[in-house]
């Protein structure tokens, strides 16, 4: 079966990887735009710690996370051995206030006799940073039940996390995730697209000539390249926040836009960074993970209505630093590497835009991942291989409708 799949970003470069290893005749299409969200994004593998009522969503998310090492085993299999992937634990922040106390502290503070303190409120703000953490760690606890990948979760006393993230401020308490992992996407993709590459995929890259979907009578028939038409039995559409444009050709509407993301790279000299955990201070949102080779990674942005503006900006900047420097101090003397900006392909909702386009026969759109991309990407692409394929996937997909709005 001829398969074309356009963009070999995370999920379009996994599609490509499965679909060559099923048997099919894969082409894959990539226009190296800048912006795009796998070359910026940061690469945690942490869906348990999600605040997200959407069970459709969560469920996806952990079997992608559950998946990880298995693909990487496969790339391994191939030649693949080194994509950055590792297993180094998460470190969720308690929410309230700049210096929580560790629970046995805060505990022991609620009962104490307010005149031995000279400052009771300090005291309340450590009581209640320490339960804001305590339910926190109660939440994800539960969740670990039906997500044994997550390794063991525990409550860090006073000192504990920062030893695990020098940078981070003094008495910074935290939840530990042990099986919360990072990847590098750029390095990752890079490496599905070679192993789909000896499997016999033919990729095709052209920065000046973006691809056009085909169609007639209602089915695709193929995508052009600067008018010329490679013929496919299907085609996959993963081509993230661009994704909307490429299908126009079929009539029909994927409601997913462009979302900013500014992401700061951090240098520490010497300094072996390479098994410190990911950081997710809980109040904000913004998250910190270091890689090998001295650098820590700041982010993220989420600027909806950015279109593809792909420019660093100065507020950019500020955000991530300010947010990333009350965490972890200690990271304002390191060096300020790179700013890389990736475009989110944000949906209607939180969960993937994933499956057959109905009234365009052949088609198969896989994006709207958001800011999930790198945890979901491998998955996302392979099911939506099988799905092009004429293969059942292993999922009910009627809530992952690409077409919905």
């Amino acid at each position: 079966m001829r398969l074309i799949i356009v963009g070999a970003g995370i999920t379009g470069a996994a599609c490509a990887y499965t679909a060559s290893g099923l048997g099919a005749q894969v082409t894959l299409i990539d226009a190296e735009r800048p912006g795009r969200a796998t070359a910026a994004g940061a690469g945690i593998i942490c869906p348990w710690t999600a605040a997200v009522d959407d069970p459709a969503w969560y469920d996806f998310a952990r079997v992608a996370a559950r998946e990880y090492p298995a693909v990487i085993a496969g790339l391994a299999d191939q030649g693949e051995a080194d994509v950055s992937y590792r297993r180094v634990g998460a470190l969720l922040l308690a929410a309230t206030g700049d210096q929580p106390a560790r629970p046995e502290q805060a505990r022991k503070l609620e009962h104490a006799d307010a005149s031995e303190h000279a400052d009771a409120s300090e005291h309340a703000d450590a009581s209640e940073q320490a339960d804001a953490l305590e339910q926190v760690w109660q939440r994800i606890a539960v969740r670990s039940a039906g997500a044994p990948e997550m390794g063991e979760v525990s409550l860090l006393d006073d000192g504990q996390a920062q030893e695990l993230f020098p940078p981070l401020r003094p008495g910074a308490a935290a939840v530990h995730i042990a099986g919360a992992a990072r990847v590098d996407g750029r390095r990752l993709a890079a490496a599905l697209v070679r192993a789909a590459a000896r499997r016999g995929a033919t990729v095709r890259t052209d920065p000046a000539r973006a691809a056009t979907l085909s169609c007639r009578a209602g089915r695709v028939t193929g995508v052009s390249v600067g008018g010329d038409l490679v013929e496919a039995d299907a085609v996959v559409a993963a081509a993230g926040a661009w994704t909307a444009g490429f299908v126009e050709p079929a009539g029909v509407t994927v409601n997913v836009v462009p979302q900013r993301g500014q992401i700061v790279h951090i240098g520490l000299g010497g300094t072996d960074t390479s098994r410190w955990p990911v950081v997710l201070p809980s109040a904000t949102g913004h998250y910190l993970l270091a890689f090998d080779g001295s650098r820590v990674v700041a982010g993220a942005t989420r600027e909806t209505g950015s279109g593809y503006d792909v420019r660093v900006t100065p507020g950019g900047l500020a955000e991530v630093l300010t947010n990333a420097l009350s965490v972890a101090p200690g990271l304002s003397s390191g060096t300020l590497l790179e700013t890389r900006v990736g475009l989110r392909p944000v949906g209607p909702d939180i969960r993937p835009l994933l499956g057959p386009v109905a009234g365009a026969d052949g088609l198969v759109v896989a994006t709207g991942l958001g800011a999930s991309g790198l945890t979901m990407g491998p998955r996302t692409g392979a099911v939506a291989a099988r799905v092009a394929l004429g293969l059942p996937p292993d999922l009910d997909l009627a809530p992952f409708d690409p077409l919905r709005s």
